[in-house]
């Protein structure tokens, strides 16, 4: 390797802390290790020994093919210890503009420097990091159906959980862990969920494209709180899961074979008045991904409502009475998304198959942390607090006020 390869390694190096440049530059004897002989380049073989454990025999060949890419003259045969070098630099600490030569190089289907690959091409490299959904989404806006190293650069900018599972591959399967880095997750824990019973409308590609759109804090383990194939079509059901539960996700799919739902950034209430903020927002799942969130034009973020004769019985995000860009009618088997254009609240167009749509499965996973539980006796004000006017009118008629003497002294006021 010449000098200018020489510098090349040096400032690649230069991005990680003393202490983590020896874990670096100590993979490359890892996985010598990992093989039958010792040498100066690291064999497909040797990488699978190593990788194979996290990834595909595909992945592990596309990830080997890509390392054999950077600067191929260094190493005719094999990956030399510069190549993997760069090749972790650019995975663990690079930009949108370094990695996507990595991304293009895997996508191809054979070895050798290409300018562009088609999107199909990097739709199958990635599959096997369930993203094949986000992908087709990510990657509609070109029409020519193509994508060179400067698409690939925006895409990977915009879309993080590519970097993330690069990230993921290189700690898990090359062992590089890094001092005050954990390795990324591309999903969030979820807890207390009877995956052998349920056959869950949240897949794999869904979860990883609705985690990150979630505001900041709300990391805690989402639990699943209703679903139709573990409690039935009973709103009264549905409405028992959603109090009390903090922040919540609704998942819809109609009967069209519409996938589509809601955030709601409060915990629900049921009252005849919208509630929630603009941290809310609308999304479908299929046909395809994407998210809405508030225009700034009203606040009818969420509304829950059930029993009442003169207010509309239901649960509707976004929108007015009668004209949401959610609902679901308390009869639990329809609803309707209506957005001509757009809801007026989210800037969402209808999101169901039909305007009028017929439920086909819902479920609501709680997403945030869940309010703190009120203690006993704690906050409960005496009718006679709520209504002054009733505890005037039981002195003038002489009814004796039985609670006013059994009351606890309240705290001096400063």
């Amino acid at each position: 390797m010449g000098n200018a390869e020489s510098v090349v390694v040096q400032k690649r190096l230069a991005r990680f802390r003393p202490e983590e440049r020896p874990v670096v530059e100590g993979v490359f004897d890892k996985l010598q290790g990992a093989g039958a002989t010792a040498g100066k380049t690291i064999t497909l073989e040797m990488l699978q020994s190593s990788v194979g454990s996290v990834a595909t025999d595909s992945m592990v060949r596309r990830v080997y093919r890509c390392m054999s890419s950077i600067d191929p003259g260094l190493a005719p045969s094999g990956v030399s210890r510069e190549q993997l070098i760069v090749f972790l630099a650019d995975t663990l600490r690079g930009t949108a503009e370094e990695r996507a030569p990595l991304v293009m190089a895997m996508s191809q289907h054979a070895a050798g420097a290409a300018a562009v690959v088609t999107c199909e091409q990097v739709v199958e490299h990635l599959t096997s990091v369930f993203l094949t959904a986000l992908l087709r989404c990510a990657l509609s806006s070109n029409h020519q159906g193509a994508c060179d190293v400067s698409c690939l650069e925006d895409w990977i900018f915009r879309v993080q959980q590519v970097s993330q599972y690069l990230e993921l591959l290189v700690a898990e399967g090359l062992s590089v862990s890094l001092s005050g880095r954990p390795a990324p997750t591309l999903l969030p824990p979820c807890r207390e969920t009877p995956w052998n019973e349920l056959k869950c409308l949240l897949d794999l590609p869904s979860l990883m494209f609705l985690a990150p759109q979630l505001p900041d804090g709300y990391s805690a383990p989402w639990r699943l709180v209703f679903s139709t194939r573990l409690h039935g079509e009973s709103f009264t059901r549905m409405v028992a899961g959603l109090m009390k539960r903090g922040p919540t996700l609704l998942l819809i799919r109609d009967t069209k074979g519409h996938v589509f739902g809601g955030f709601a950034s409060h915990t629900w209430e049921v009252k005849p008045q919208f509630q929630g903020d603009s941290r809310c927002f609308l999304f479908t799942v299929s046909p395809k991904l994407r998210v809405y969130t508030a225009t700034g034009y009203n606040q009818h973020f969420m509304y829950l409502n059930q029993n009442q004769q003169t207010m509309p019985n239901g649960l509707g995000m976004g929108g007015q009475h009668g004209y949401f860009g959610l609902w679901l009618d308390s009869d639990f088997g329809h609803g309707h998304s209506r957005a001509r254009p757009k809801c007026t609240t989210y800037g969402s167009p209808q999101l169901s198959g039909d305007e009028d749509f017929t439920l086909d499965s819902m479920e609501v996973w709680a997403v945030g942390k869940p309010p703190e539980p009120e203690e006993e006796g704690r906050g409960k004000k005496s009718i006679l607090d709520v209504d002054p006017e009733a505890q005037a009118l039981m002195e003038i008629t002489g009814k004796t006020m039985h609670s006013q003497g059994l009351r606890e002294p309240e705290d001096d006021q400063e």
